[in-house]
């Protein structure tokens, strides 16, 4: 996805659903339209209004919150639902943040979300419209290690720590790809991006 975004720099606007259909191209417009107030727009499935076509399963919506509540207390974004695949920034947005983006795990999210707000970029989250679909490729015992990791250590990057836990990068990788999970990108060796003048476009994403 961080590769993705790079490739989308013909863009007014820059977004991503997931690519089994959840979100509907109705939803979707809906950000679009919304995002040229704002700097970002994202879908919710948690919030008042927001309708489900079909709901996810009672373990799957526990493992959510759970999971949210994580991310809550170690970034305190106050984001309802920062997992649900269907966003639209601004490209302005994009560059100015895309070389802090380094997780390309399905925590890639957070990490884009943080960085926009840590980059004083506006939010806004709205409640859209969502069909969970059944046979999804995720599996929750075999993902929630790595994801709880890159959470954990997306932390750490925005803490003055991270710095005396750079030589461990070697082991970082290691367990990542044990874990059978993509590792962080270092943003010190990866080049800077340079984005085109807009014409307007809008970018779509494969859910891993």
């Amino acid at each position: 996805m961080i590769e993705g975004l790079k490739l989308a720099p013909h863009a007014d606007l820059i977004g991503y659903v997931d690519a089994d259909g959840a979100t509907a191209p109705k939803a979707f417009l809906d950000l679009v339209l919304r995002c040229h107030s704002v700097d970002c727009v994202i879908g919710s499935r948690w919030m008042e209004g927001a309708v489900l076509r079909e709901a996810q399963s009672l373990k799957r919506r526990i493992a959510s919150r759970v999971f949210h509540t994580l991310v809550e207390m170690l970034f305190l974004m106050h984001i309802k639902d920062t997992q649900c695949g269907a966003k639209v920034m601004k490209r302005a947005a994009v560059e100015t943040i895309h070389s802090s983006l380094s997780v390309a795990d399905m925590a890639f999210d957070i990490n884009l979300l943080y960085s926009l707000k840590r980059a004083g970029f506006q939010v806004l989250e709205v409640p859209t419209e969502w069909t969970d679909k059944i046979g999804s490729k995720i599996t929750w015992s075999k993902s929630s290690l790595a994801w709880f990791l890159s959470v954990v250590r997306l932390r750490l990057v925005y803490s003055p720590f991270y710095r005396w836990l750079r030589p461990l990068s070697p082991l970082e990788t290691w367990i990542y790809l044990k874990l059978g999970a993509p590792p962080p990108l270092s943003s010190r060796r990866r080049p800077a991006v340079t984005f085109s003048a807009p014409i307007g476009a809008a970018e779509a994403k494969k859910s891993a």
